[in-house]
């Protein structure tokens, strides 16, 4: 089934191929599938050993499409999300997103640094049409690339990079996902005791 990843841009022309086909090269990988050209909806990476470690779907955001379906979802997924300053923004910033880069991760993805690769595509992508992130069992990013919003699993652990809104400006830190004050503070909007700020 794979593992999801998805840039979220307000852009609705597609990233240039070459820009992609430039990325994927950097990690020794190259696309198939139908080389993306001009309006792209579709390619696979595929790396050295000749194994795919992702694919990338391109899916525009307009009345009665894919991309419209995975607007409303996220409006529904985040309606009880903690804090509610990240939610409210990310509900606003959903409004004007005109093209959403799915990209599938598959468990090739461990073989000939495929990581490596997802990530240098993903921000190739930012890059151009800029946006945020939303990643499967963690949530979404603000455009900087931080945390907003508590969607991970109550049993998660390790520091993460986050945000909360406070008025207009985002306030970042690093936290201890599994230390229970810490996710509190971040609920609640605000900065963890003691936490190292960005």
């Amino acid at each position: 089934m794979g593992y999801y990843l998805r840039v979220l841009s307000p852009d609705e022309r597609a990233v240039a191929a070459g820009i992609l086909t430039e990325a994927a090269a950097g990690f020794g990988c190259r696309i198939t599938g139908g080389t993306p050209s001009g309006d792209w909806s579709f390619f696979e990476v595929v790396n050295r050993s000749g194994e795919i470690p992702c694919t990338v779907e391109r899916n525009v955001v307009e009345k009665g499409s894919i991309g419209e379906e995975e607007i409303s979802a996220f409006k529904e997924e985040i309606a009880d999300c903690l804090p509610r300053a990240g939610a409210e923004w990310l509900r606003a910033y959903l409004e004007n997103v005109r093209t959403i880069y799915v990209i599938q991760v598959f468990d090739e993805v461990y073989s000939d640094d495929g990581w490596s690769a997802v990530r240098g595509i993903m921000e190739a992508i930012r890059d151009v049409a800029g946006g945020i992130i939303q990643a499967d069992g963690e949530g979404f990013s603000n455009e900087e690339g931080y945390q907003i919003l508590w969607q991970f699993s109550d049993h998660v652990d390790g520091e993460w990079w986050m945000a909360v809104l406070h008025g207009s400006r985002w306030e970042k830190f690093k936290m201890d996902l599994g230390n229970k004050a810490h996710r509190s503070a971040f609920k609640a909007g605000e900065i963890p005791v003691g936490v190292e700020r960005a």
